[in-house]
């Protein structure tokens, strides 16, 4: 029987050629489906928005290209008022969340930034949150780092209608 025994220029070749066909074949298949993650994610959105208008329960929607939020009771507004949302480096997320903590006063920090005092920050996703801006006079237009800031006497009101586990859903 014959052995076969390559030399190391072979085998490196080989690796080279798998690796750039996986690579091919990663790309290739994932073109496109960037659209078909959106449309997906929007249909979600678009359910959940669906069922908790069918329920009694409070929610916080957030809309992003209007930069308002509003506080809803099923398919009932109670509350709106204009937002600040991520800049386009610092983006706000996009989907479907439920407030996870409150806090009636919290330092925040990041790079470039350390804010004392943050007013009633409700947080729903990792340091994403709702918080009062005491440090910004008009809103309508995404300035933050990714949260949503709302003027303080209005997240007063968020902060003391809404409880831990209030489903919030951010659209574009």
């Amino acid at each position: 029987m014959k052995k076969l025994i390559y030399p190391d220029w072979v085998r490196c070749l080989q690796i080279l050629l798998t690796g750039t066909a996986l690579s091919l074949s990663v790309f290739t298949t994932t073109t496109g489906t960037s659209e078909v993650w959106a449309n997906s994610k929007n249909e979600v959105i678009a359910q959940t928005i669906q069922t908790l208008q069918q329920s009694d329960q409070r929610w916080i929607q957030i809309n992003l290209s209007k930069q308002r939020l509003i506080a809803w009771e099923g398919d009932r507004v109670v509350y709106g008022n204009a937002i600040s949302s991520g800049k386009k480096s610092t983006p706000t997320l996009i989907g479907t969340f439920k407030i996870q903590s409150k806090f009636k006063s919290t330092q925040m920090r990041g790079e470039n930034y350390n804010v004392p005092n943050v007013p009633y920050a409700m947080f729903y996703q990792g340091n994403y949150a709702i918080h009062g801006a005491y440090w910004r006079k008009t809103f309508g237009t995404p300035v933050s780092h990714g949260c949503v800031n709302i003027a303080p006497k209005h997240a007063k009101w968020l902060f003391e209608w809404a409880s831990v586990g209030t489903p919030v859903v951010i659209q574009k």
